[in-house]
């Protein structure tokens, strides 16, 4: 019979629909890990896998919980130690083998979680295998690993990956061309880990300025999580200070990056998906790339007029690494900051994101803030959460209030609505009572009226 953090109560909160988190240990512990580990191998019948942990306190124990449970229950182990997560994706690909890493992303401190996915970094979701590894979990308990025990005991192994992933990124996305100046802000994080073995390789093309490296899970400047634009405030600054080109914000388990332009001006991720996107189909043409609905319009006006095939998805790594599986598609972005690319296995880096971004500069041989000038057409508001209890009820008012002549409604992700001078979307949180807005207008003014309007509506209860 389960109980603690492996009873159904507890499960149903932390296993959320694209991997396991919660606070350690009252929620997630080394029981569950060990247990969630076992299950793992028997749902997708796992012979061998890949494990990787962030800089957390809590993260070498849980994949040593979680790595004793995949062994009783037959499978080998390869251990690549403190990792990214995009570094775990790449080994996944590299091994060809499925894989489990520990992490809580940009969550604060007293968090962590599990991403897996299958060989080849195929997401494991609800709909993939989470909800089957949960049930099984529940059913079993902490204390019932070995009743999943087959005839041997798998063995554990260790294997460095760092410099070939380094070295797989640099040939994705050379930087060549003028030497630039980068001041890359880890955030205490795990790009800590992974941009010194990257920019050892840029060192006679790419002058680096690092900014808390030190691989610490406390978090103790800032949150690692560069989608609020608090937490930029320090690379801002470092910027200007030391005149670079450019600036690099990564989260905590450095899947996610967001730029800063030579003027420490915040760099939106729909206009840096415009330019990877361009890059791509110079080598491509005619390619298709996935953009989500939340992306600026901007990004599927630019992919048509250099002739590429524009694809929106709803948010997501799922429904993004999906359509690209479907369409064969070059490369996918997100507003929040993730970057997919079919040859890094469909899966998001960070890092190869951010090589992109230096190459594109380098070869420029001008100013950031000049190269993206094509590419930054809309002014966009950025995500605004609003606190709402009846989120129904208020995404039925928006709706009313919005059908119109001229206006266009779909609800392929909560709501949104499109004019030929502005759009919008809001959609509810899967996990807590928000709606969260997204607007862009044509200009700076008729954006900001329309964000106003409809966060009087959310806000106001109307």
């Amino acid at each position: 019979m389960a109980s603690g953090t492996t009873s159904p109560d507890n499960l149903s909160k932390v296993f959320k629909a694209y991997d396991v988190r919660g606070t350690v240990p009252d929620q997630l512990d080394e029981d569950l890990a060990r247990a969630t580990g076992a299950a793992y191998v028997e749902v997708l019948g796992v012979d061998a896998l890949v494990i990787g942990y962030d800089m957390r306190p809590s993260s070498p124990a849980l994949a040593g919980a979680f790595a004793d449970g995949a062994t009783a229950a037959g499978a080998d182990v390869t251990m690549i130690g403190l990792a990214s997560t995009d570094q775990l994706y790449f080994a996944s690909g590299h091994l060809r083998l499925p894989g489990a890493m520990f992490t809580a992303s940009h969550n604060p401190a007293q968090y962590n979680g599990i991403k897996m996915c299958r060989a080849l970094a195929q997401p494991v979701g609800m709909e993939s295998g989470l909800a089957e590894i949960r049930d099984r979990v529940a059913a079993r308990g902490a204390a019932d690993v070995a009743i999943g025990r087959r005839a041997r005991t798998g063995s554990v192994g260790q294997d460095d990956v760092l410099q070939a992933y380094a070295a797989h990124l640099l040939t994705l996305a050379p930087v060549e061309g003028r030497r630039i100046k980068v001041v890359v802000d880890a955030g205490n994080g795990m790009a800590g880990h992974t941009a010194p073995a990257v920019f050892e390789r840029l060192a006679d093309r790419v002058e680096m300025v690092p900014m808390y490296f030190e691989l610490d899970g406390t978090f103790p400047n800032h949150e690692a999580n560069p989608i609020e634009p608090e937490n930029l405030v320090d690379l801002q600054k470092r910027v200007l200070a030391e005149k670079a080109d450019i600036g690099l914000a990564f989260d905590g388990d450095a899947d996610r990056c967001f730029l800063v332009d030579e003027r420490g001006a915040l760099v939106s991720p729909s206009t840096l998906t415009a330019l990877i996107a361009a890059r791509e189909l110079r080598k491509e043409p005619g390619a298709t790339i996935i953009h989500n609905l939340i992306t600026s319009r901007a990004v599927p006006e630019i992919v048509e007029e250099l002739g590429g095939k524009p694809v929106r998805t709803r948010v997501g790594h799922s429904f993004i690494k999906g359509t690209m599986a479907q369409t064969d598609a070059v490369f996918g972005g997100e507003h929040s900051g993730h970057f997919y690319f079919r040859d890094f296995w469909r899966a998001d880096s960070g890092m190869l994101a951010a090589l992109h971004a230096m190459a594109a500069l380098a070869e420029s041989g001008g100013l950031l803030s000049d190269l993206l000038k094509e590419y930054d057409r809309y002014p966009l508001s950025g995500e605004i959460n609003s606190t709402v209890e009846d989120q129904a009820a208020v995404l039925e008012a928006i709706e009313q209030i919005y059908t119109r002549d001229g206006v266009s409604v779909d609800k392929l992700d909560g709501l949104s609505v499109s004019h030929a001078d502005w759009a919008f979307n809001v959609r509810a949180s899967n996990t807590e009572p928000l709606l969260r807005l997204n607007v862009e207008g044509k200009d700076e003014s008729t954006m900001t009226r329309v964000r106003d309007e409809l966060l009087a509506t959310i806000r106001g209860g109307k």
